[in-house]
């Protein structure tokens, strides 16, 4: 049965494009028909980390809209065979999406995919409520730090009252996605703690992205890191999430910073 994930987060530039098209890339790289859909109508950067921002022709909008086929408007990566993206219109505002044409969109893409992932836009505005919508599970991405967290607690709200499977009495299947963590930082106090912030939130730990050179580099040159490096802290880190996200029971570790040639090891367990 297909699951509708989102990849949400209240505040903007905490990562949650870079790991909806790393986390889809995982997905689709355990053999899972995965198609990465871009909500962040007026911007389109879902397709520059994919690599594709120059096979564009239809998009999101012009598919809710009815002016493209469903079909017209998939890019099939190149890279892996099943990952497929779903790209925003850069022209158009959110406005243009209707809560109608979200949902035929939705049930057409869960007949053809085994996970839809929504890089939903940052905020509780209209696109974002549009993007969790129809979700059966969300990863909330936030940054250790305290504004960060704090809008976190408010898409929490949303996923509990906003939603479909809300409206039905039922629950979204919430996990949190920590990214940008450093060790040392932490231990200084210059940012929060793996701890502070899942008492804050009180939501399953899906994973901790250490903060990397890596994510960038692959960024850079259109390739989610966990298909670009993959043997990167990183790109590991995101694969285990993915593989968290099928059921398996795999522990989650902190980051841990230690001084000689390997820098950055995977060390302390999370309870």
């Amino acid at each position: 049965m297909a699951k509708v994930l989102v990849v949400t987060s209240g505040k903007g530039g905490v990562g949650k494009t870079t790991s909806s098209a790393a986390l889809g890339a995982a997905l689709a790289q355990t053999g899972q028909n995965v198609v990465v859909v871009d909500f962040d109508v007026g911007l389109r950067n879902l397709d520059l980390i994919m690599g594709a921002e120059r096979r564009v022709v239809f998009d999101l909008v012009n598919v809710v809209q009815g002016d493209a086929k469903l079909a017209q408007a998939l890019i099939r990566d190149k890279r892996v065979e099943t990952l497929s993206l779903l790209p925003a219109s850069q022209t158009r505002d959110k406005d243009a999406l209707t809560p109608e044409g979200v949902e035929r969109v939705i049930d057409e893409l869960r007949a053809k995919f085994d996970w839809i992932v929504c890089d939903s836009p940052a905020g509780i505005e209209r696109g974002a409520t549009l993007a969790m919508r129809h979700a059966d599970m969300a990863v909330v991405v936030t940054n250790p730090e305290v504004s960060s967290v704090r809008d976190s607690d408010r898409i929490i709200g949303l996923l509990d009252s906003k939603t479909a499977k809300a409206e039905a009495g039922e629950k979204v299947e919430k996990h949190l996605l920590l990214t940008r963590y450093d060790a040392m930082r932490a231990a200084r106090g210059e940012m929060l703690k793996v701890e502070d912030v899942l008492e804050i939130l009180a939501i399953p730990l899906l994973g901790i992205i250490p903060d990397s050179e890596e994510v960038l580099r692959a960024s850079n040159v259109g390739c989610p890191v966990t298909l670009h490096n993959p043997i990167s802290a990183p790109a590991r880190a995101y694969a285990d999430a993915a593989r968290r996200l099928m059921g398996e029971i795999i522990e989650v570790v902190t980051p841990i910073e230690r001084k000689g040639l390997m820098s950055r090891l995977f060390g302390r367990k999370v309870a």
